[in-house]
């Protein structure tokens, strides 16, 4: 069973040090979302392969 949105948050509150200030807690809080859904686009094949990513740099600055 996974856990609600803000018992994960609770969780990641319970890791940070005691002196951790609101903005370090709301950062935490971004990235956590930002690899969720990093790992959710993977999962749903909407990535780009490495070598069209480097090709279109590339292509780009050439």
């Amino acid at each position: 069973m996974s856990l609600s949105a803000k018992e994960e948050a609770k969780r990641l509150i319970d890791h940070l040090p005691d002196q951790a200030t609101l903005n370090d807690i709301m950062y935490e809080l971004y990235v956590k979302q930002k690899v969720e859904m990093g790992i959710k686009a993977t999962e749903e094949g909407r990535t780009t392969p490495h070598d069209q990513v480097k090709a279109r740099i590339m292509a780009k600055y050439k």
